[in-house]
């Protein structure tokens, strides 16, 4: 059962919405732990100085900020919270955007929005009002004492909540060395890359036909060895590699091109 990881308001003007918020993502990775190959005891991590050559414990130990290879800055716990922003348990709306405008690089984490008890009609009447306007609500809220910019839209019955990174988060792509050296494509090399691009575009995005194909073969080698049993990776069969770009583009038409006809005569 998924548990609330926040409750507050969402405010914009003198409206004021109370909401829950759980996380609207969960990893699937599998954990793996370090070992002792003699024992098979799990390892622990020490907080370890190699100066004193001594474990420290939680309680003595200081956060500083590196100023130069030799000079720490110092902080005390009791000056970090000094500067803490007070959790207001408030979602403040600065502004509305149309949706397209915020480029998919900036959504870091994103979380579900539902109503509490006694807020379902101003919720219901936000989600609608965003729906029908294409718009997502830019505001603030503070969350472990950090303040985030957020972004709040529409999503299937409710509201989904992205974090968002802020500016200065984001890598100059400009800067990257590589893109000084592009080139210019002939016509027929563009005409071609159209071509395939629109013989494998397909109407609607379905993200449930892709599979974590890593991890299902994960879970079929722990199982074989739980099982005592041989485990054989089936090994896909390498594309042969074209000795241009163009028969490279004109082989994927082809490729995609007899894909289709089998598909449609085993349909």
């Amino acid at each position: 059962m998924m548990r609330a990881l926040f409750t507050g308001t969402i405010t914009f003007g003198l409206v004021s919405i109370p909401i829950k918020m759980y996380s609207a993502t969960e990893e699937k990775e599998i954990k793996f732990h370090n070992l002792c190959p003699h024992c098979l005891s799990p390892l622990k991590n020490k907080r370890w100085c190699p100066t004193c050559e001594k474990e420290v414990s939680w309680q003595e130990v200081k956060k500083g900020f590196k100023v130069s290879k030799e000079k720490w800055v110092v902080l005390e716990k009791e000056e970090l919270e000094r500067i803490k922003l007070p959790s207001t348990r408030t979602i403040e709306i600065l502004q509305f955007v149309d949706i397209s405008q915020i480029d998919p690089i900036f959504f870091e984490k994103s979380y579900y929005l539902v109503p509490q008890e006694g807020g379902a009609k101003a919720y219901s009447l936000f989600v609608e009002a965003l729906r029908l306007s294409n718009k997502a609500a830019i505001g603030r809220v503070v969350l472990r004492n950090k303040e985030y910019i957020v972004a709040i839209r529409p999503f299937k019955k409710g509201l989904v909540m992205h974090i968002l990174y802020y500016a200065g988060e984001i890598r100059d792509i400009e800067k990257l060395k590589e893109l000084q050296h592009l080139v210019v494509v002939s016509k027929e090399e563009l005409e071609l890359a159209k071509l395939l691009i629109s013989k494998m575009t397909t109407e609607e995005f379905d993200v449930t036909k892709f599979r974590d194909r890593y991890t299902e073969a994960l879970k079929e080698l722990i199982k074989a060895k739980v099982e005592g049993r041989e485990f054989e990776m089936k090994q896909e069969e390498k594309a042969v590699e074209a000795k241009s770009l163009m028969e490279a583009l004109r082989a994927s038409v082809e490729e995609i091109e007899k894909k289709k006809k089998k598909v449609g005569v085993e349909g």
